[in-house]
């Protein structure tokens, strides 16, 4: 039978797999309910299984019947978010978190490559590692996972990595996107607190003011965007929290913002760790204030390596034409924690759309609403799996 064949005859177990995920979603690096269901589902396959000492992964590996010279690793990632669903499905989350990002089908296609792959054993020229990742969402989880050895954990260091991203919307079910070069941006958050003296609002001349000085640095970063950045290497700073003050006769003692802060090359991030806080603390000398500012590093930027693309490009046309391949023209301004592996391991994130009905009007990933088409489970097995014979091959 072929991968695609193999494929197709697994995603019934996986939409059940995928839908017992669903319906009991955890969150980030703590996962003892999906790890269990991982286990239970790679059961008797011929897989060299270890789990996580600081988190709740699953690590498999595949030893194929060469002379194991060459090793790829496979991503599914399987944490949820703190997302009250309100999509009305029959398999609906039964606790206050959500799949609203589609991990439950990145584990289940994951799971079944995994099964896939056994088939092809005799046929496999090299080793696979499949890295069942938890806290993906906001906890480095990927970083945990390299830091406990999974990009050794065939006895060599992986040649190839290829993780697979559901959408919600954007795409249509069953096509394929990626690029070579930046594929995701850099995510920082930057916390800012700006410490006054608090007094009365009718005579603020005997008082020191936070507030004017908070909200000069949130539109002087605006500027800083605009200024110190090449427009062609943009950055992105939106402030997502401004808290100060409880009456408006009152003048408080600090003032208090969040902003997330994306960026899209290694020096556009560079200069970010090196200037964003000295806007802020700039601002608050010249008010005679003292300010708090640290920029807080979470993903670094996710490059995609050409070699790589190309691979799943090959792999998505020849098991499903050259139609269903969509090579972005940019990055996504969203971030990922793969890149702790790309990093490392020539490798590719690539997107699957698993949308349910029109691309353009469908909630997206992270919604409440978010609902992704189980059928497209196959693609993904697919590619994984075919991706995995290629990349051995070399």
């Amino acid at each position: 039978m072929s991968v695609a064949e193999l494929a197709a005859d697994t995603l019934e177990d996986l939409v059940q797999l995928r839908r017992a995920l669903h319906q009991t979603p955890e969150l980030g690096l703590d996962l003892p309910r999906t790890q269990e269901l991982v286990l239970t589902a790679l059961d008797g396959l011929p897989l060299e299984i270890s789990t996580g000492s600081s988190l709740s992964s699953v690590t498999a590996v595949l030893r194929g019947g060469g002379d194991g010279s060459r090793t790829v690793l496979l991503r599914g990632d399987m944490d949820a978010l703190p997302v009250v669903e309100r999509t009305g499905l029959d398999f609906a989350s039964r606790s206050a978190n959500m799949h609203a990002c589609g991990h439950d089908l990145h584990t289940a296609m994951l799971v079944g490559a995994a099964r896939v792959l056994t088939a092809q054993r005799a046929d496999l020229p090299g080793d696979v590692v499949f890295m069942f990742q938890p806290g993906e969402e906001g906890h480095d989880g990927a970083r945990h996972m390299v830091d406990e050895g999974v990009l050794d954990a065939a006895g060599r260091r992986a040649d190839a990595a290829l993780a697979l991203h559901v959408t919600s919307a954007m795409l249509p079910a069953g096509y394929f996107a990626s690029r070579a070069g930046t594929i995701m941006s850099a995510a920082d958050t930057l916390r800012v607190r700006v410490h006054g003296a608090g007094g009365h609002g009718s005579a603020p001349h005997r008082a020191k003011d936070p507030i004017p000085a908070a909200c000069e640095m949130v539109t002087a970063l605006q500027t800083f965007v605009t200024r110190r950045f090449d427009v062609f290497d943009p950055v992105i700073i939106t402030v997502g929290q401004f808290h100060a003050g409880t009456q408006d006769n009152v003048i408080p003692d600090d003032a208090y913002f969040e902003a997330t802060v994306r960026s899209f090359t290694p020096a556009a991030h560079e200069r970010l760790i090196n200037e964003i806080t000295q806007v802020c603390t700039g601002i608050g000398n010249a008010h005679g204030l003292e300010v708090d500012a640290v920029l807080d590093i979470a993903y670094p930027v996710t490059v995609n390596t050409a070699a790589q693309v190309d691979l799943a490009h090959q792999t998505v046309n020849e098991a499903f034409g050259p139609d269903r391949w969509i090579s972005l023209p940019d990055p996504l301004s969203g971030s990922e924690d793969f890149s702790r592996v790309l990093d490392q391991v020539p490798g590719a994130m690539v997107f699957l759309g698993a949308c349910v009905g029109d691309p353009e009007k469908a909630a997206f990933n992270h919604s409440p609403q978010a609902a992704f088409d189980d059928s497209v489970m196959a693609n993904g097995v697919t590619v994984y799996a075919d991706f995995a014979l290629r990349a051995l091959a070399e």
